[in-house]
């Protein structure tokens, strides 16, 4: 496949930065917790190895196999990263990276944050569709690269993750009025007017977010965000169903301005209104992931306990709900949002309806058309169940080949 290349000199510039700041940036990583472990887990992961036969090209390209013109978004390249490290697939970790840097970030990811779109051109040529970045994309390859330099004793990954996540903090990222340090989705074309965001709660989480400030230190705003990010999560979810985007209007705004007649805080999103579908499911993936002992699980429990009645009632997710009444669309969500339910499930002591789920993806799946998202919940959801990995309370990634297996998979 055709790769959008930036002079190689800027390669070896950024290769030697990062080397020459990991001293200064790398930390010494907590012990490890506890992990659970089994022969399985200390196994090689079926689901990870057909992921990459099936959807990821040999370059390293993760690819959208389902959609109509095969595109790769960053996303996907982050997702591989993660699972990449959950694996101990060290040679696929850096195939991923070196294509994401080369083809989606002009070959310096130091200097550039990834464009969130790569495909096919109107003029047949393959390259980036659109510039603009999305940084729940850069958020997980920050993490995936600071983890991978700390397992791996890499520190050019550490030094990379550093310096990207960096950049995401003068990009990405705001103090919103009345709310605090945000997430922003995109640098650009997510503030309708100079009061109003649109936010995503799948874009922030938690444990990703305590993750980047236990490793960055020297980035001590990395520590503002949780908190607003909770209220991000939890707030607009009355009803117990998260929205795929929210409005937030910022609360310090005067009566002369053109905008006060908004009602302040959060409210209806004006493009997507309150519907919750394929963004908002993976933030019941993250809830339900968070370490037993973060102060913030109890909250997100009880905020989406509701989910839970649901499928013990029905069998399965929503594909769409309506999250400002409670009431779901007529279809059932597909096999991934039963994968992505496991975690939740498995926190809220629900075995009989984790396996269930459990049950609804392996028949499902079975005939299923090929489907990217489904598969990277399902990596995510059944990984998680089948305790391949956990989170510790800081946000650090606890693969079970680290924690509780006695050789390397690979």
């Amino acid at each position: 496949m055709p790769k959008h290349l930036a002079p190689l000199p800027i390669r070896h510039l950024c290769v030697a930065a990062c080397l020459l700041l990991a001293q200064a940036f790398a930390h010494a990583a907590p012990a490890p917790a506890t992990t659970p472990g089994s022969d399985e887990t200390c196994k090689p992961w079926p689901r990870w190895e057909a992921f990459k036969a099936h959807y990821v090209s040999p370059e390293g390209r993760v690819i959208d196999v389902g959609s109509a013109d095969t595109r790769t978004v960053s996303e996907g390249q982050s997702y591989g990263l993660f699972f990449a490290v959950v694996a101990n697939d060290k040679a696929e970790f850096q195939k991923i990276l070196d294509w994401t840097q080369d083809n989606l970030a002009a070959d310096d990811l130091v200097g550039h944050l990834p464009s969130w779109l790569w495909g096919q051109k109107k003029d047949g040529v393959w390259g980036v569709l659109d510039e603009n970045s999305s940084s729940d994309a850069d958020l997980w390859i920050a993490y995936s690269l600071l983890q991978a330099g700390r397992e791996w004793h890499e520190r050019s990954y550490t030094a990379l993750g550093t310096l990207l996540a960096k950049r995401i903090l003068q990009q990405e990222t705001a103090s919103l009025p009345g709310l605090g340090p945000s997430i922003l989705p995109a640098p650009t074309g997510f503030q309708p007017d100079p009061h109003t965001w649109r936010l995503n709660a799948s874009y922030t989480p938690l444990q990703v977010l305590q993750g980047l400030a236990t490793a960055l230190p020297d980035q001590p705003q990395w520590k503002t965000f949780p908190a607003p990010a909770l209220r991000l999560i939890t707030e607009p979810a009355a009803k117990g169903f998260a929205p795929d985007w929210i409005e937030y209007h910022a609360t310090d705004r005067t009566a002369a301005e053109p905008a006060a007649d908004q009602a302040a805080g959060f409210s209806r999103d004006a493009v997507t209104a309150s519907a919750g579908s394929y963004n908002a499911i993976r933030v019941y993936l993250w809830a339900g992931m968070l370490a037993s002992s973060d102060p913030a699980r109890a909250r997100l429990l009880k905020t989406f306990q509701p989910m839970a009645d649901f499928i013990g009632a029905q069998g399965f997710p929503p594909e769409k709900v309506d999250t400002a009444t409670g009431n779901s669309g007529s279809n059932a969500g597909p096999y991934g949002f039963s994968a992505a339910v496991l975690p939740l499930l498995d926190a809220l002591n629900q075995a009989a309806l984790a396996n269930n789920q459990l049950a609804r993806v392996n028949d499902l799946e079975s005939h299923a058309p090929p489907a990217y998202f489904s598969q990277v919940l399902t990596l995510f959801g059944t990984g998680w169940h089948e305790a391949r990995y956990r989170f510790a309370t800081d946000g650090s990634l606890r693969p079970a080949w680290s924690t509780a297996c006695s050789y390397s998979l690979h």
